[in-house]
């Protein structure tokens, strides 16, 4: 089964080798109609803390590497 792939921007970069990533979705209201933005935080795996704060990149899942971290940054760019 491929691993999913999500898209989003650096929010936080406090942590070692972990970034913060919001990832934002437009879902479509039920009753009114109107598209409504919905975001959520991942934690991410950064090997070499090489991204900062406001970066654009890719996130692929991947094995659990915390209580909290199940995902990984695969490419800088969305």
């Amino acid at each position: 089964m491929p691993k999913r792939v999500l898209h989003g921007v650096v929010v936080s970069d406090k942590m070692d080798k972990t970034i913060t990533v919001m990832v934002e979705r437009r879902v479509i209201h039920p009753v009114y109609k109107k598209f409504i933005v919905r975001s959520k935080k991942y934690a991410a795996h950064d090997e070499h803390n090489k991204y900062k704060i406001g970066d654009a990149v890719s996130i692929r899942e991947c094995r659990p590497r915390s209580k909290r971290k199940r995902w990984e940054v695969v490419t800088e760019g969305a």
